[in-house]
């Protein structure tokens, strides 16, 4: 495993849209391993491939504190429920953060990184996730989603 650089907002690969897996292969597998590294050590709740350079529909998102993590590869939203209005940051967009309006819960297929398929329910903060990150693979920035950005004083709060 390696940690990987995360590619910040201005990069153009952050506003492409993401080619599907077809190889469920060992690249893929050190894919998700470096992308796990890369996450515990930004202390994220997810992350996306474009965020560390890779154009694949590939996502990791924090399940535990205890380190696990859910991989989404080829993720689709089948089903939403509900909103929520809450603050949302990203990883390439340090220090930044906005109110967004998402689903309360969010239902979405994916595959694993031995190919079988899954089916994944979040509600509130998982729900949030599985959307910031598969807009990531659609060149899709939380920040097209924000009500209202917030400024350093609420930060501090």
């Amino acid at each position: 495993m390696a940690k990987r650089n995360i590619v910040f907002q201005g990069d153009p690969i952050l506003s492409k849209k993401s080619r599907k897996v077809e190889n469920f292969d060992e690249r893929l597998y050190q894919l998700l391993d470096d992308m796990k590294e890369t996450l515990i050590d930004q202390n994220g709740v997810g992350l996306a491939a474009p965020q560390v350079g890779v154009l694949r529909r590939v996502v990791i998102i924090m399940e535990h504190e205890d380190g696990d993590v859910i991989e989404l590869i080829n993720p689709e939203i089948i089903e939403t429920s509900g909103r929520q209005e809450n603050v949302e940051g990203c990883l390439s967009c340090p220090g930044e953060y906005g109110i967004t309006l998402r689903p309360m819960k969010v239902k979405v297929k994916a595959y694993d990184r031995y190919g079988k398929e899954h089916i994944y329910t979040g509600e509130e903060l998982l729900a949030r996730a599985f959307c910031h990150e598969i807009d990531h693979l659609d060149g899709i920035l939380f920040k097209e989603h924000v009500i209202r950005m917030l400024d350093d004083s609420e930060l501090e709060n």
